[in-house]
C-alpha cells in the first residue's frame, strides 16, 4: 500500500485530498500512467508535458526521470507554485 496526498488543483479530482493504493511495486511513471487511466479529467491533469512535482517521503524529485516507489511509501503531488 501506498498513501498518495494531493495538493492545489489535484484536490479537485481527489477531495478528500489523500487516498491509500494498493501496489506491489513500480515508478513514478508507472503509478502516473495508472491513475491517468481513471477518466478524462486525471489523464489531462496528469499528461505528460504538464507542470507538476512529485515527492516521495517528502523528498521532492527533482527531475522528470521514473523513480521507484515502494510499498509503504507516500507520494504526494504538487502544482506549480511561485512565489515573489
Amino acid at each position: 500500500m501506498i498513501t498518495i496526498t494531493y495538493f492545489g488543483m489535484f484536490k479537485q479530482l481527489q477531495p478528500s485530498g489523500t487516498e491509500t493504493l494498493a501496489w506491489t511495486g513500480g515508478t513514478t511513471e508507472d503509478l502516473l500512467a495508472q491513475l491517468r487511466q481513471r477518466g478524462p479529467q486525471w489523464a489531462t491533469a496528469l499528461q505528460p508535458g504538464r507542470i507538476f512535482k512529485l515527492a516521495i517521503n517528502q523528498q521532492l524529485l527533482r527531475s522528470d526521470a521514473a523513480a521507484p516507489i515502494h510499498d509503504g511509501d507516500e507520494v504526494a503531488l504538487l502544482p506549480p507554485v511561485t512565489g515573489g
